[in-house]
């Protein structure tokens, strides 16, 4: 089975639908979102109902801190920019929205894979991964051999040996990376809706569970139509600045 998998969102509606369209050209059978549906872009009620209807068809979804803030407030950690653009979307979302945003689970096992937002060892408590000491603190509370995350808006690998051996390596686009059960895995596939690495187009990945690979994506959108919709929006022009530098 080809997974594609898709975090960090953020209401881009147009680099989701870029990068669904590349998952379903590389053959995927079922996809996995991993949070944050919503915040900082334009258009969350799209991206929701979007959701809705793929976890309706099958796909997998868990929540982020975002789609939590925006049903239950956002928490001290949210920057400025952050908290005017969750009290704009909760006013975009219907009551039906929230309810499924409120539902969602903080993570999802299935067929041996840890599907999460932020981490393994606490999910709710939105915990960045940014480096092996946390790598290795997720992988160790689970017994996944592939842990899936999103949170982190660069793209990055993690693995860990029997014998507890930590390595991370950044990803090259398009380049199917081995990842076999007899290791334990950590992998962040990237934000679609806003990349922090330098690179604006957006990212997703592909997990091949038959030939155990992973091979990392990056896709380009119309980023003009994007970052015009956040300044009508009266979102803040910073939110639409920033895409086009990928940071």
């Amino acid at each position: 089975m080809k997974l594609a998998l898709i975090t960090d969102i953020h209401a881009n509606r147009e680099a989701f639908e870029a990068c669904l369209e590349q998952a379903h050209l590389h053959g995927a059978d079922r996809i996995a979102l991993l949070g944050d549906f919503v915040g900082y872009g334009a258009d969350p009620g799209w991206v929701v109902t979007r959701v809705q209807d793929l976890v309706s068809q099958g796909a997998i979804a868990v929540r982020g801190n975002h789609d939590e803030a925006v049903v239950q407030g956002p928490g001290p950690n949210l920057i400025e920019e952050a908290r005017r653009a969750i009290a704009w979307t909760r006013e975009q979302l219907s009551p039906e929205q929230l309810t499924f945003l409120s539902a969602l689970p903080y993570r999802v096992e299935d067929s041996g894979c840890l599907f999460v937002h932020a981490n393994a060892h606490a999910p709710s408590g939105w915990e960045y991964i940014l480096g092996r000491t946390e790598a290795v603190r997720s992988m160790h509370a689970t017994d996944c051999r592939h842990t899936f995350c999103g949170h982190v808006h660069q793209p990055m690998l993690y693995h860990m040996s029997s014998t507890g051996k930590i390595a991370d390596f950044t990803p090259v686009p398009g380049v199917a990376v081995p990842v076999p059960a007899h290791r334990q895995w950590l992998a962040i596939p990237g934000s679609a809706g806003q990349p922090r690495d330098g690179n604006p187009a957006a990212c997703w990945a592909m997990f091949d569970d038959a030939r155990h690979t992973l091979t990392f994506h990056r896709v380009p959108y119309d980023l003009e139509t994007t970052s015009a919709k956040i300044v009508a929006a009266g979102l803040p022009r910073s939110l639409a600045d920033r895409l086009h530098e990928g940071y």
